[in-house]
Order: C-alpha cells, then structure tokens, then sequence
C-alpha cells in the first residue's frame, strides 16, 4: 500500500519541476494585505492572554490579563512562527500551557505571538525575530526563563546561545535542533527539493510566503498530526473540534527572507547543531549555553522526530538537560489534555525550582566536561516507564 506521505511528496515535487503551478496558485500577489494582522487578534478567546504588553515591528508580545505578578520570576513563551499563529500556547480553558503556568504562580508570563508578514516584512530574517526576542526580554527586565515551542524552539535556543546571561532556563517543547539525527516529514520534503526552486517559490511569491503556501510546504496535509481528537486529546467536543479546526486553518504569512534563511540554516544546512548559526553579528554556539534545559518530545511525533529534539543533551554540554518523552504526536505536545496535565505540570515546577533538576519521571544529565567529544554511540535511547511515558538516557557522563 503507498505511503500516504510518499504520494503527497511526490505530487509536490511534481508540482515543483513542472514550473511551480500549484505554488503559484497558493502565493498571495503583492500588496495582499495578511487576514492575522494585530488589530484582528480577540485577546478575549484566550484564558490567560488578555493584554498587550509592548507592540513590536514582528510581534504582539501578550501579557497576563490580570498583570505581572510581583514576586515570580519572568517566564517568556517562544511561540512558533512556522505555519500557525501563536494561540497554540492558549488555546481554549483546559488547553492551555499558559494556563497551567500562569496556575503554577509563575510569572510574570509573556507570549511572543507573531505578527502575519506584509510587503513590508519581506525582507525580514531571522535576526529580526531575535533582535525583537532580545527587546521583549529586556521589557520583562533583561533576564528570563524561554519556552521555546516548536520552530519557536530552535529560535529560543538560538537567543540562549548569544545571549546565555539572559536566560535563566529554557524549555524545548517539540523543538527541531539537530536535523541530521534523524528523517522526519520536513526533513524528507525537503531531500527532494533543490535550493533553487525554494528560490523559485521565492520569486513567484513576491517574497513572501502565504500561509497556505507555508502549509503545503512545512505540513503533510494527509498527516495524523493535524486533527482535533488526536491533538486535544479528547473526544465528544464538537465545539472545542470546531475551534481546533478554526484555528488550523488560520495560517500565518511569513517574510521570504525568514522562510528562506529558516529553510536553509536550520532544516537543510544544520547550523544550529554545527554551532555556526549565525546571530545579531556573532555565532550562537549551543555549546556554550549556560541555561537548565527541559526538552519535550513526544513519541509519535511526524513533524519533530525524537532524536533531533533529545540531541540537545550531547550539544549543550556546559549544563544540565532534563528529557521527558509524552506519548502523543506533534501539537498535543502544546494543546493535549493528558500532555499539559502531566508534563507541564512537572514543566511548571522545574521552572520554579532552585535546582533545575528532573521531576515527574524525567531524568537529569550532568554536564559533561569541557572538551569531551560524544560519539554515535552515546546518543539517546528511549525507555518505557510504566506510566507509558518515556525518559531518555545520557549515555555520556553517566
């Protein structure tokens, strides 16, 4: 039986060598104005997000409804900027990781929801995204705990990594950081398209990717991922499946520029793990992040498989990794009843411990000493735990 996911491939690189027609058809012309502009954001949906803290040229940075709190420590959540917009943080009462933050007593706690790329935005890349990352952590008071979500994931490990004094610890939730370690549906749509025809894509867009564009390249529409029941991880809502599939069709445009470098650097050229991902004039090096890590992955995830997110415990070896495996797929990592629950949970006290140690069934690796070289054979390997979550062992330095 064919691959649900080798026919979609296929159709897309036919698409592609044929001129780019389906492209074409998807690209916005110039001068579209994005529907998920500022001003169409109902902070009044989201249970903890109810204000603007500060507007910046790529950002609403959010704010709790009912203000910071005095005595917490400032906790910023990455959103991703990918395909959704960045109300996967706090979706609906009950399916929300803010909430379950906010609840912990953390705080203050801020969102980074990204603004739709206009024409004006096009020539944006990534260092745009990280020089108004820097500008929200510094309005939160210059130092403060990330919580990278997805592609947000990667960017969060990028700002540790060039600015490791301004981040007190950071949460890698479904986060892709060493592409190499393994295939997933990204990685292998992008083994068959060259970089002339994402430059190509580039040219018929106008320099800016629309949000269906986006989605045809980034997402297999086929996929499990994307449905109601499998991401919330309940059954019978039809309201709750009816805001979910909302929500899923509510892409975000993004700047060519971003989509390019993004493309490239991370997913194709592994900057990122190489240490030699280049950021506000300096290299980010992951080596040297200084910051506690939590990484969140789960099991039957399509989009991030497991080992390119677990990686993170052989590249960061100047601190302590914490791994917890959930079981699941890619968005009930950020949105699935039991996952926030049960790991957010245990997320939510590691943040506010003094320790950054492991909690509810994670395991904590000890850094490694400095210029220990890791091997093919001291990458992770997954255990099942009675509970059905799985941890991942740092089989270096144990």
């Amino acid at each position: 039986m064919t691959d649900p996911f080798d026919l979609w491939r296929l159709t897309w690189f036919t698409a592609a060598s044929r001129g780019l027609e389906r492209f074409a058809s998807l690209a916005e012309p110039p001068g579209h104005v994005p529907p998920s502009q500022a001003g169409a954001i109902d902070l009044s949906a989201f249970p903890v997000f109810g204000r603007v803290r500060i507007e910046l040229a790529t950002m609403l940075l959010l704010e709790q409804r009912a203000g910071a709190r005095a005595n917490g420590a400032p906790v910023l959540i990455v959103g991703p900027y990918s395909v959704h917009d960045a109300a996967i943080a706090d979706f609906a009462d009950g399916h929300s990781l803010a909430q379950i933050l906010d609840e912990a007593g953390l705080g203050p706690i801020a969102l980074t929801f990204w603004k739709s790329a206009t024409d004006e935005m096009r020539e944006y890349g990534i260092d745009a995204y990280l020089s108004d990352l820097n500008v929200a952590v510094d309005d939160l008071g210059g130092r403060a705990s990330l919580v990278g979500l997805c592609q947000g994931g990667w960017l969060a490990a990028a700002y540790a990594a060039r600015f490791p004094q301004k981040v007190a610890k950071l949460v890698l939730a479904g986060a892709p950081i060493d592409l190499s370690a393994a295939e997933s549906g990204i990685t292998r749509a992008l083994a068959a398209v060259s970089p002339a025809t994402v430059q190509q894509v580039m040219a018929l867009a106008g320099g800016r990717v629309s949000g269906p564009l986006s989605l045809a390249l980034w997402s297999d529409e086929l996929s499990r991922e994307f449905n109601a029941e499998t991401a919330l991880q309940c059954t019978g809502d039809a309201a709750l499946a009816e805001r979910f599939d909302a929500w899923n069709g509510r892409t975000v445009d993004l700047p060519g520029a971003y989509f390019v470098q993004t493309t490239e650097w991370v997913f194709r050229e592994n900057r990122l793990a190489r240490d030699c991902f280049p950021a506000l004039g300096r290299q980010a090096l992951l080596s040297k992040v200084e910051a506690p890590i939590f990484v969140l992955a789960a099991a039957d995830d399509e989009v991030v498989a497991i080992p390119q997110a677990v990686a993170v415990k052989a590249l960061c070896r100047e601190t302590t990794v914490v791994v917890r495996v959930e079981p699941g797929r890619h968005l009930s990592l950020f949105m699935g009843r039991r996952t926030l629950a049960g790991a957010w949970r245990a997320i939510a006290r590691w943040l506010d411990g003094d320790s950054g140690g492991a909690s509810g069934g994670a395991t904590k690796s000890r850094p490694q000493k400095r210029g220990r070289t890791t091997g093919p054979d001291s990458r992770a390997t997954p255990r099942r735990h009675a509970s059905g979550s799985r941890d991942v062992r740092h089989v270096a330095g144990e």
